[in-house]
């Protein structure tokens, strides 16, 4: 990789944005093979292709049922693209190069940093230690979990590999499930009021969407929130007000309608997922398409926020949308500076932020109008399928099986653009540009 790098003078950025590309083309390349699918026939370009996308950019959108379609070697393959998608190619090409007691430089330190969004360099090479290993163990435990449920039901070697294959895709954000072997597409529906398969689902989705970085500083300080990182507090107030303010609100948009007849424990754990799963899984206990308008709007609107950086989920990400919120309100107020937690914003943060939620937000409704042209389908259903794709949340009312050709190729540019980060993949066409050494004279214009 690196050869290659300097051969073509790759920059960071761009480095990133071509190893997820290198890992989609390699697996639509296995997923066309005709013993990946049960029927052993070839798979079509464009559905492998799409499949490949949602694997690696761990979106969990699908075209067909993942156990029904692909067989075992497939279904690994899949689940292969998942968790290189989930922690990078770079993060394990590097922990591969440690493993082998290489010696790692400054320019792969830099890639790790990049990566996960880290704030400095230093320690980069302890912190993806931590990152691999804390992910081996997280999985490992849900997978164990999952055992206790999925063994009686599956028996043990189906229950084993069962648990093993929903624990990374929970953990990844990834969506994908194999429940087709019950019924196909239904995700965990059929497990809607189990506590110990939803509990530890969720707490896996959360888990990892609370990002790396997080995880290094309670790690490093406990739980004392006074100690943590501005990032850190930030990240866990926002998670919770949105997984518990959005379970309520769900619960009150569907209590008459999907969730009616259910018990308060039934309704409790169907508004908790339904909160948890579109900000980063895709995972669903309910019918997404019987939502209300009203649930399907909130979804796409989660499916926009996504999990936190340095994490496996997709979307602009909790910290964004807080800054974006504190410096509105700081300029309503006429306040010096954009102020939270008893600390100040840098400028350069509030700017990310806002062409982040600008570019996500463009590329949503070029999408959105263009699907909307292009075919005649329900408008709540394509706004929660295009908001899921540059989220790379998974969720969907099952219109994804429906879009045709050119539909589904914006849908992969979506999920691609939404895994990478649309600002780093914008910005890896310019990031070369020498910038001016003149500029146009400053003049006013009159604003709102």
């Amino acid at each position: 990789m690196k050869k290659f790098a300097l051969k073509i003078k790759l920059s960071r950025t761009q480095m990133i944005a071509v190893s997820f590309l290198g890992i989609i083309v390699a697996g639509t390349l296995l997923l066309m093979l005709p013993f990946s699918t049960r029927a052993g026939q070839q798979t079509g370009f464009l559905d492998a292709l799409f499949t490949a996308a949602s694997s690696t950019c761990v979106c969990g959108l699908v075209v067909f049922d993942t156990w029904t379609h692909w067989t075992l070697f497939g279904q690994l393959v899949i689940l292969t693209m998942i968790q290189i998608g989930g922690l990078g190619f770079i993060t394990l090409s590097v922990f591969m190069m440690i493993l082998l007691r290489k010696k790692i430089g400054l320019n792969r330190r830099e890639l790790i940093r990049e990566s996960f969004g880290s704030l400095q360099m230093a320690g980069s090479v302890k912190f993806l230690r931590r990152i691999v290993f804390g992910t081996l163990a997280v999985e490992g435990t849900g997978a164990l979990l999952l055992a206790f449920r999925f063994i009686p039901d599956f028996g043990w070697l189906k229950g084993i590999y069962y648990s093993v294959f929903h624990s990374v895709s929970a953990f990844c954000n990834a969506g994908f499930d194999l429940m087709g072997t019950v019924e196909p597409y239904s995700s965990f529906c059929g497990y809607y009021d189990d506590t110990l398969v939803n509990t530890v689902v969720m707490a896996l989705i959360v888990v990892s969407g609370l990002g790396f970085l997080v995880w290094d500083d309670v790690l490093t300080n406990g739980l004392k929130f006074k100690k943590y990182m501005l990032h850190s507090k930030i990240v866990l107030t926002t998670t919770l007000v949105l997984i518990f303010g959005g379970a309520f609100v769900f619960w009150i948009c569907e209590r008459n309608n999907i969730l009616a007849g259910m018990s308060g424990k039934e309704q409790f754990l169907c508004s908790m997922f339904l909160s948890i799963s579109p900000r980063t899984a895709g995972m669903n206990t309910v019918d997404i398409a019987g939502l209300t308008d009203a649930s399907k709007i909130l979804t796409a609107v989660y499916s926009f926020i996504g999990g936190s950086p340095g994490s496996t989920a997709g979307g602009i990400k909790t910290t964004t949308i807080i800054v974006i919120l504190v410096y509105i309100k700081s300029y309503i107020r006429s306040e010096q500076g954009c102020r939270i937690f008893g600390r100040r914003l840098e400028k350069d943060v509030i700017n990310k932020a806002c062409i982040v939620v600008f570019i996500n937000f463009i590329l949503s409704m070029t999408a959105l109008m263009a699907i909307l042209m292009i075919q005649e389908l329900p408008m709540s259903d394509i706004i929660v399928e295009v908001f899921s794709a540059i989220g790379t949340v998974g969720i969907s009312t099952g219109v994804t099986r429906d879009l045709n050709s050119a539909s589904r190729i914006i849908i992969i540019l979506l999920m691609y653009c939404g895994r990478v980060g649309s600002l780093t993949f914008a910005l890896s066409f310019s990031e070369r540009r020498k910038s001016a050494k003149i500029d146009y004279p400053v003049e006013q214009i009159t604003v709102g």
